[in-house]
């Protein structure tokens, strides 16, 4: 994700998406359209990759008085969006949350279980096919699982005699 700045000017994030106009509004309140590209090939209405640029009008950028901290290399702004652009910002946010180390923790302790599957057991390649078969052989790769985890667990008894 790259939608942050390191060189101090505003990133994406500071500009305000306003989805009823269809446009950004920068901290300053003066606004990015999207740029229209007509082509005669309908095809070329729209990029391939659902990427919509959002640009200032050149006049309005060189006046205004954020232009170092906004724009200070080029002579107007332009902002990105992406085709899913929501789902991209619930994103950062759950990456964000206090909650993202303990979700990881949870997720590396699932992971680990799979790469022993596969790597100590051999589940690399299943063996049985079709659904039921799948579910056979997965049952019984989490019952040697478990199994092991529980021989683990229990104390050794030392033998009186």
């Amino acid at each position: 994700d790259k939608s942050k700045r390191q060189d101090g000017t505003w990133s994406r994030s500071d500009f305000i998406w306003d989805p009823d106009n269809d446009r950004y509004l920068c901290p300053e309140g003066k606004e990015l359209k999207r740029t229209r590209q007509y082509h005669k090939d309908p095809r070329n209405k729209q990029p391939r990759t659902g990427r919509r640029k959002y640009r200032a009008s050149k006049m309005v950028c060189s006046i205004c008085p954020a232009k170092d901290k906004c724009c200070p290399k080029v002579d107007a702004r332009s902002v990105t969006r992406e085709r899913f652009e929501e789902v991209r910002e619930f994103a950062r946010q759950c990456t964000a949350s206090e909650f993202n180390p303990k979700a990881q923790a949870r997720r590396k302790k699932v992971e680990m279980l799979f790469a022993h599957l596969k790597r100590i057991l051999g589940l690399g390649r299943l063996r049985l096919r079709g659904p039921c078969g799948v579910q056979d052989e997965f049952t019984l790769a989490a019952t040697a699982q478990n199994l092991r985890k529980l021989a683990k667990l229990k104390p050794l008894i030392p033998a009186t005699g």
